[in-house]
């Protein structure tokens, strides 16, 4: 992920191993990660069972809120693929009968968007 494009805040991908190696004590047995970003100080990784923000706080980042949403709590999703003069996808999530997104997350166009579609699809729709 390239500096400017996470100060405009877009996420990149992250490797599994690093996730795993950072965030592994998360985890539940049977617990898998599938994809994770980061963006600037925050991460987000989607395992098997459910969803993981990570939201490092102050200036040091050593405050760390982990927010776990599982996937049946998630009524609608949606991505916006880059376009030709975009920066950055989009994605969009709804939580329960909220009327606005939840969580909006923004990709730097070397993230292919289908495959976090892909993995919402997969677990959202059982």
């Amino acid at each position: 992920m390239g500096l400017f494009s996470a100060l405009l805040g877009n996420a990149g991908t992250v490797s599994q191993e690093e996730l795993q190696k950072d965030y592994g004590k998360l985890l539940i047995d049977g617990e898998e990660i599938e994809l994770g970003f980061k963006l600037i100080r925050d991460t987000f990784i989607f395992t098997n069972k459910r969803l993981i923000l990570v939201d490092k706080q102050g200036l040091t980042g050593s405050k760390i809120e982990y927010k776990s949403i599982s996937y049946k709590s998630i009524s609608r999703f949606s991505i916006e693929t880059a376009g030709t003069f975009d920066l950055d996808a989009e994605l969009k999530i709804w939580v329960s009968s909220e009327q606005i997104p939840s969580i909006k997350k923004q990709f730097n166009k070397s993230v292919n968007v289908y495959d976090v579609h892909n993995v919402l699809a997969t677990h959202v729709l059982k």
